[in-house]
């Protein structure tokens, strides 16, 4: 017996940022949203909770501008004015200048935590059902509806399902959907550095040995100190125990694999390690069930899309239900959900394969290789045809994009 029953369009199992973010969008295309998450909202916003922040490239950061969140966010953003890639120590690399393209940066960097509290103040002015901290226990769907069981007996009778819930998603599995996947046996490690010099709005990816590191643009700190965020990815083992190191012998670590050209560097937060993985659903849609995030494809951190997937993902799905929503069709039917797989399996599958090669191709030191690496970024630097369709990649702006990509509203 169910204590509780409720009636929605549309159930999104998962309140981390793309959950939340499709809540919102499909709560202004006029449908009845309910989101289920097991961990308190109040837990989640903390800043002990994530210490990581995400490249927002500029087609995502319009999704955000249209949903009324950027006014929260854009004292916490950084915009990304250069991207400059090089492998290790080598002279060759790839300068990316937002100038090329226009006055519009590539994108931003924001602190998750800052995003989190965005969607949560944005949530507040809606009629979104958010349930948390609650547990989905099972997920049952037949061709007339579905509906999501809680633990604690609360049943939610939905038109649709969607999957939110991360790279090992019970909601996926209770489908039957496999998914690819795999460990890289590589740890993020993740902190805030101030540093003496401006970083100038640029972003560096430092291919190395053990994985990528990067160091990405943050607003200044209040006293004025310029500050960065670093994702340093290492061995597993081996990150442990750099976690573990006195800040001074930290820093060295950091300036070893960097350099000295942003002049000292502090910790300006405390560090946190992330473990990587990979995975990749084989299909995005089920039984009145569509997959979308992490739960759909789960990719390592080497070029900074993972939430820009997820974002794209939110855009095509909310543009597809509202217009089926608008012409009074079922949201949940399998021709509906038909048209979000079609517009979603390049990009993902695509990109996903894009990432997990490119780590392997530069996660190491063979010579030959190497010098072919260094050969290919200069020679990308040296195409301008070919640098511009790459740059418009990271920003997001290539190829067709959902009406929430280009400002415009549902």
């Amino acid at each position: 017996m169910t204590k509780d029953l409720r009636q929605t369009d549309v159930a999104i199992v998962g309140g981390g940022l793309v959950g939340l973010t499709l809540a919102l969008a499909l709560d202004r295309a006029g449908l009845g949203v309910c989101v289920v998450d097991a961990d308190d909202p109040a837990t989640l916003a903390q800043d002990e909770f994530d210490g990581r922040a995400a490249a927002i490239a500029l087609g995502s950061a319009r999704v955000l501008q249209t949903l009324g969140l950027w006014p929260l966010l854009a004292p916490h953003a950084a915009p990304i004015r250069d991207i400059r890639v090089s492998d290790g120590d080598s002279p060759l690399f790839l300068h990316y200048d937002h100038r090329e393209l226009g006055d519009e940066p590539f994108g931003y960097i924001v602190e998750n935590r800052f995003t989190r509290r965005a969607l949560y103040a944005g949530l507040a002015g809606t009629s979104v059902q958010l349930l948390a901290p609650a547990k989905a226990t099972a997920t049952r769907a037949d061709l007339q509806h579905a509906t999501v069981e809680l633990a604690d007996g609360t049943a939610i009778a939905a038109r649709l399902v969607v999957a939110c819930d991360g790279r090992l998603s019970p909601t996926r599995a209770n489908a039957g959907i496999r998914a690819l996947g795999w460990s890289y046996a590589q740890t993020a490690l993740v902190c805030a550095l101030s540093h003496e010099k401006p970083h100038n709005g640029i972003a560096h990816e430092r291919f190395l040995p053990a994985g990528p590191f990067a160091l990405l643009p943050l607003p200044d700190a209040p006293d004025g100190r310029p500050r960065s965020s670093v994702v340093w990815t290492e061995r597993a083992d081996l990150a442990a125990l750099f976690s573990t190191l006195p800040d001074d012998e930290f820093c060295a670590e950091i300036h070893e694999r960097f350099g000295w050209g942003l002049g000292a560097m502090t910790l300006a937060s405390p560090r946190w390690r992330y473990p990587l993985t990979f995975a990749q659903a084989e299909r995005a849609t089920g039984t009145r069930l569509a997959l979308a995030g992490d739960a759909l494809h789960g990719i390592h951190p080497i070029a900074g899309q993972g939430l820009n997937l997820g974002l794209r993902d939110v855009a095509a799905l909310a543009e597809t239900l509202a217009d089926s929503h608008r012409l009074g069709l079922d949201i949940g039917a399998a021709d509906t959900l038909a048209r979000y797989a079609r517009w979603r399996g390049v990009d993902t599958v695509g990109l996903s394969a894009v990432t997990d090669g490119l780590l392997r191709l530069f996660s190491n030191d063979i010579p030959p290789l190497k010098l072919a690496r260094g050969l290919g970024l200069a020679l990308v630097d040296k195409i301008k045809p070919l640098k511009r369709v790459f740059m418009r990649d990271a920003m997001g702006t290539l190829g067709k994009l959902p009406r929430l990509m280009q400002g415009q509203p549902l």
